[in-house]
């Protein structure tokens, strides 16, 4: 059966999403429009096509354990001159993505592996353009704010196209993520005028 390239990820919803897929492409990035806007939780990772059942059961298993818990995106950050990415941050809700990750790469799954950098969430919005460009995303995007309830993750495949796919949704089921939070206010997304 081969092999396939799946990731999963905190989809960012709209209209977040597409607002911050629009501005990657506007900095020039060429993957801006094959990949979802989103926070990663296991980065591409090749497994083989007929272990796809056992991935969907362990997820299941992840979400069931989750709950909802409240997500911010505030300012920009890089990974620069180790990576050539710059990102929105994630100023709240890190810790529940940490946790998550760590339960999706578990050793005892069928995705478990280590990782090239230490985790980081954040939302990648220029990714291997021209140092200029870099600068422009970083400067623009720096008063970005955006929140929302994060309610479940989702498993992507990478197509031979280079496109990112959904193959499917998992909600949470009601399980402790990280410690009760104050509820978060309604959801928001800006961009300062320029």
């Amino acid at each position: 059966m081969g092999t396939v390239t799946i990731g999963v990820s905190i989809a960012v919803p709209e209209p977040h999403g597409s607002l911050l897929q629009e501005r990657r492409a506007g900095f020039g990035d060429p993957a801006a429009h094959g990949i979802p806007t989103h926070v990663t939780l296991l980065p591409p990772t090749e497994v083989a096509a007929c272990a796809l059942p056992a991935v969907e059961a362990h997820l299941l298993s992840v979400a069931a354990a989750g709950r909802s818990f409240p997500m911010r995106l505030s300012g920009t950050g890089t990974f620069r001159p180790l990576s050539p990415v710059v990102f929105v941050q994630v100023v709240s809700g890190a810790a529940a993505c940490s946790w998550l990750q760590e339960q999706v790469r578990d050793a005892s799954g069928p995705m478990a592996r280590e990782l090239q950098f230490p985790y980081h969430p954040h939302v990648t919005v220029a990714h291997g353009i021209s140092e200029e460009a870099m600068d422009r995303a970083y400067e623009e995007l720096s008063e970005y704010e955006a929140e929302w309830s994060c309610t479940g993750f989702a498993l992507y495949e990478q197509g031979s196209d280079g496109v990112w796919r959904k193959l499917r949704d998992f909600a949470f089921g009601g399980g402790p993520v990280v410690p009760p939070q104050a509820p978060s206010p309604a959801a928001r997304g800006t961009l300062p005028a320029h």
